[in-house]
């Protein structure tokens, strides 16, 4: 992609612009790609992992014998689920780790240079909530998901502020992100909820740092995470609470 690779060649200029440290070698990047790859080799050594991790939200799992979702407590799922992936034989299989892999390896490290590792990290963590809370609130609760597509779609909508701010062309990442929305809606068993929510989230709170006024920067950058974070948990106990009295668990 020419919009990411002009990026990287400007990366030590734009680097500490909003506040983040200047950064080398993209540490959190790889090692959310570490943790993916765990999780996934974890899923092919005890298979079961995916049920006790996958996103969902409230439904009985046979295969465990207990009912799992959001509702009944396991609010860990909402991130646990972004970093599981189909294991071979199941939907995709094995393409559905290698592209989300692929697109984290391609966009971080020049997300994680002119951002900081700490707020690229938020960013990331926070789209792939966003992602898990859109698709608890719209999909059906006993329809279980797993995947770090929220938290990349998170990084795309964050690649597309970032090159608005700093006026680098933005045609590429705009192709990519409409394709695969076009994807997500037109292939059935996506979770485009997930897909849409991280989008949101990642170039929302991606605006709210590379466009906080310096004088007020880290305060406002802050503010901006904790209310975009209490926005999402003000929606999942919403939705709890609407499940809670309504008859939705499948045995």
């Amino acid at each position: 992609m020419e919009c990411i690779r002009e990026a990287n060649r400007g990366t030590r200029q734009a680097a500490g612009a909003f506040g983040g440290r200047v950064t080398g070698t993209p540490v959190v990047t790889y090692t959310l790609v570490a943790v993916c790859v765990l999780a996934y080799l974890a899923e092919l050594v005890y298979p079961k992992t995916v049920n006790y991790g996958e996103m969902a939200g409230g439904a009985y799992d046979p295969t465990i014998h207990a009912f799992i979702g959001v509702a009944v407590g396991d609010w860990y799922r909402l991130f646990s689920s972004a970093f599981l992936h189909e294991p071979p034989g199941s939907g995709i299989g094995l393409a559905h780790i290698i592209f989300n892999m692929w697109a984290l390896i391609v966009v971080g490290p020049a997300l994680e240079r002119m951002l900081g590792r700490l707020r690229f990290l938020s960013v990331y963590l926070v789209s792939a909530l966003a992602g898990s809370v859109f698709y608890y609130l719209l999909a059906k609760p006993y329809a279980p998901a797993i995947g770090a597509s929220g938290a990349i779609f998170g990084l795309f909508g964050a690649w597309f502020v970032l090159s608005r701010r700093l006026r680098l062309d933005a045609r590429m990442v705009v192709g990519l992100i409409v394709i695969n929305l076009v994807i997500s809606f037109a292939v059935s068993g996506v979770a485009w909820q997930d897909h849409v929510g991280g989008l949101i989230a990642g170039g929302a709170l991606t605006a709210a740092y590379v466009y906080a006024p310096r004088s007020n920067r880290t305060l406002i950058q802050v503010g901006s995470t904790v209310l975009l974070v209490a926005v999402l948990v003000i929606g999942v106990v919403l939705r709890d609470q609407n499940l809670v009295h309504a008859v939705m668990f499948r045995v």
